[in-house]
């Protein structure tokens, strides 16, 4: 459904004729279709949230629901990539617009055309639910990525495919008890504002190695915890979480730069090359417009989630503006499926010394 601009304020704009849509539906505004977030609702007009800069955008122009929150792309092809903060893929925006983000661009976070061998784990007649593995594809040399049967479905496996498959393209078909017909493929979206379920939380077991002699001395992370490092601007801060990110004994390291310099990803970007094999960077520097540096977080934590419910340990370091706002999210959990697997999800996060809260350590 469509609506009306009536009035633009920077980065909020009031719509009207959205009687129909929902809270936190992702939209689309104006000619150069610029994304944002219905953050508020009264009768039929809706104050919405816009992620990219508002210039030249006024009343009269149109605004289309997508009929779905904000989510993000999930499957394989994430691990080595650098997205911000909506997951709009910097290094293919590069690649066709150049320096600049041009407003508007909309692009898939995951590679259409690249094929992944898909080696299924499942047989025709098999019994599976939400978070049942059906198959795997070697995403690096490092993660065999698992394919897991999306949340909400479950049913009896009638058909499954191997080799070479793309992310859109058909590897399983489900039929449900009540006799639906599920096409499964390697793709999913998850809505970043709402955290991936799971079995059950469990006790932390173990350490999280930091690789360093001075930290691992007197470890005070778990795999499974939280934990905050504040610090003036200068002190090192960024350099030891890069540190921290390599040397840790972690599957997956998801690094959220959220309001840093441009300089500092660039390092991190540098530094981290031979690493891409386990690292996903989610950057919203400086110059991007603060709702989307704050997305950035939760497109981050999404992400680790997905990675956490295939049973990895996930570090996620959130180099942040802003006060943590997904600590909640963080835990050993038991998976969904029926294998019993555990993985872990560590959030560390930099805080700006302005932005302490209490509790965060």
């Amino acid at each position: 459904m469509s609506g009306t601009i009536i009035k633009v304020s920077g980065p909020l704009v009031i719509a009207e004729g959205m009687a129909d849509a929902k809270m936190a539906d992702a939209v689309r505004l104006g000619k150069a279709g610029l994304l944002g977030e219905i953050v508020y609702m009264i009768g039929g007009q809706s104050t919405i949230q816009v992620y990219e800069e508002t210039r030249g955008i006024g009343p009269g122009e149109p605004v289309v629901t997508t009929g779905a929150p904000l989510s993000v792309e999930l499957g394989p092809g994430l691990l080595g990539t650098i997205c911000d903060g909506i997951q709009r893929p910097l290094e293919t925006v590069y690649a066709q617009a150049g320096d600049t983000v041009p407003r508007g661009i909309h692009l898939p976070a995951l590679d259409r055309a690249q094929k992944w061998a898909f080696h299924p784990m499942v047989t025709v007649g098999d019994k599976v639910a939400a978070g049942d593995i059906i198959g795997t594809v070697q995403e690096t040399d490092a993660i065999s990525h698992k394919i897991m049967v999306p949340i909400g479905i479950s049913g009896t496996v009638q058909e499954i495919h191997s080799g070479a498959r793309t992310v859109e393209e058909t590897v399983a078909v489900v039929r449900a008890l009540h006799g639906n017909i599920h096409q499964l493929t390697m793709l999913q979206r998850w809505p970043v504002r709402m955290g991936r379920p799971y079995k059950r939380r469990v006790v932390p077991s173990g350490p999280l190695l930091s690789g360093r002699q001075g930290g691992d001395a007197m470890p005070s992370l778990v795999k499974g915890g939280t934990a905050a490092i504040s610090a003036p601007s200068g002190s090192g801060k960024t350099a030891f979480l890069q540190t921290l990110a390599k040397r840790s004994d972690v599957d997956v390291v998801i690094y959220i730069g959220c309001g840093a310099r441009g300089s500092e990803i660039a390092d991190f970007i540098e530094a981290f090359e031979p690493l891409r094999n386990r690292t996903v960077l989610v950057a919203s520097t400086t110059d991007l417009p603060a709702a989307t540096q704050g997305a950035s977080l939760h497109t981050g934590i999404t992400i680790g989630e997905y990675y956490r419910d295939m049973g990895c340990a996930v570090l996620v370091i959130a180099d942040s503006a802003f006060p943590p706002a997904f600590c909640g999210r963080a835990g050993a959990m038991i998976c969904l499926g029926s294998d019993g697997r555990q993985g872990s999800l560590t959030v560390l996060e930099i805080s700006h010394e302005q932005n302490n809260q209490e509790g965060a350590v």
